[in-house]
């Protein structure tokens, strides 16, 4: 079951929601991946602390121009809908942080003189603790386009039982290809008007993408039912809230809050897990 965490802005606790729901699988002997598809930041082991016993470069294909065959037709430049390829006194220049990789130029080109060579975007880290299976992403710094890389670390462990995605924030394309062919989104929210309008957000998406989801407040205010009005209102699934405590802060603050809220909280986390069970026969049985 591929479970994605998401939100509609950052620091409402996707990454500490994913290490609590992973260390929970992986401390019941279910076998547990977690996914950092967030390659722009990526933090997931700054907290898991996984030895990393493999680095893997990761690539995406750009054209190169063979000068000596190019008759400058410009070809290429009218297919390119990305602008990557653009005609200068009759010659060709490649903008390669402007490709998407799609090939059009290299089948188009009537003197085959444009090839497809591999550049560097970033890597994917993968190791293992305490029965978790870890594989994260880091996009090169300037990279414009994060999904490619996404897609790489999303192949990553596909035989576990659970496999967490923790996503970027946000709603844009990178959001997209994390929670794309997910069986189920946890979204987490905040109530706070920033992160309730944020959070609206996210919830068009999974439901435009039609993946059943459902909320975990997190920074719980009792002062402020925003967000629980909301999901009533919307009929939405609020699977459980998490105070906005102390002792989970200073948790986090020194890079270790996932015993504190197993501790504080462990019925939060059944709750969680209930959810997900309760989706995975619901998906089962459609």
């Amino acid at each position: 079951m591929d479970i994605a965490i998401a939100s509609g802005k950052g620091g409402t606790g996707k990454t500490t929601l994913s290490l609590c729901i992973g260390e929970y699988f992986a401390g019941k002997g279910i076998p547990t991946a977690i996914l950092d598809c967030d390659v722009e930041e990526p933090n997931v082991n700054l907290f898991l602390k996984s030895p990393v016993n493999n680095i893997l470069d990761t690539s995406v294909l750009i054209p190169s121009v063979n000068d000596s065959l190019c008759t400058g037709c410009g070809e290429c430049e009218r297919i390119c809908e990305f602008s990557c390829i653009v005609l200068i006194k009759g010659k060709p220049l490649v903008l390669p942080e402007m490709c998407h990789s799609c090939g059009g130029c290299t089948l188009i080109c009537p003197e085959k003189a444009i090839s497809e060579i591999r550049r560097i975007t970033g890597i994917i880290e993968a190791g293992e603790i305490r029965g978790i299976k870890y594989a994260g992403g880091r996009l090169n710094v300037g990279e414009a386009m994060s999904p490619p890389l996404i897609k790489e670390v999303k192949k990553y462990y596909t035989g576990s039982k659970i496999r967490i995605i923790d996503s970027p924030p946000g709603t844009t394309c990178p959001v997209i290809e994390s929670v794309k062919n997910c069986d189920l989104i946890i979204l987490t929210g905040e109530p706070t008007p920033f992160g309730l309008n944020d959070l609206k957000l996210a919830v068009d998406m999974a439901r435009m993408l039609e993946i059943p989801f459902g909320i975990v407040e997190n920074k719980e205010n009792k002062n402020n039912t925003s967000l629980k009005e909301f999901c009533k209102k919307e009929k939405i699934d609020l699977i459980t809230s998490i105070p906005e405590t102390r002792a989970i802060a200073e948790g986090y603050s020194t890079g270790d809050p996932v015993p504190r809220v197993m501790e504080l909280y462990p019925d939060r986390l059944d709750a969680i897990a209930e959810f997900i069970s309760v989706k995975h026969l619901q998906g089962k049985n459609r």
